[in-house]
């Protein structure tokens, strides 16, 4: 298993190029406080998490799990999106760098 730590500073420096992700996962201009990237739909429910509280990712073979909303006592969250393999979930991790990258984007007369 290996686990990457998700500070939004260190997504910042990556400079990964937009690509065609699904425009569910379009960020507000220029937030590095408010990056939402979509979950996979659950029960008809479509989520969202903030990328700018994530505390880690796990990239699995069969799963990238991605800790977020942390705080005192154990007050944290997961999100799971199950993968069919490492290729999927290493797409799921670009996905998330490229979400990241183009929330830190600042957009001129953009409004948040």
């Amino acid at each position: 298993m290996k686990s990457l730590p998700l500070l939004p500073a260190l997504l910042l420096t990556l400079g990964v190029p937009p690509s065609h992700a699904a425009a569910q996962d379009a960020p507000v201009p220029g937030s590095t406080a408010f990056c939402p990237f979509a979950l996979p739909a659950e029960n008809g429910t479509q989520r969202s998490i903030n990328l700018g509280i994530v505390q880690y990712i796990d990239v699995r073979a069969d799963e990238v799990k991605i800790a977020f909303g942390g705080g005192n006592l154990g007050a944290g969250h997961e999100a799971r999106i199950p993968v069919k393999n490492r290729d999927e979930a290493d797409a799921v991790l670009a996905r998330l760098r490229q979400t990241a990258a183009r929330c830190a984007q600042s957009t001129p007369g953009a409004k948040p």
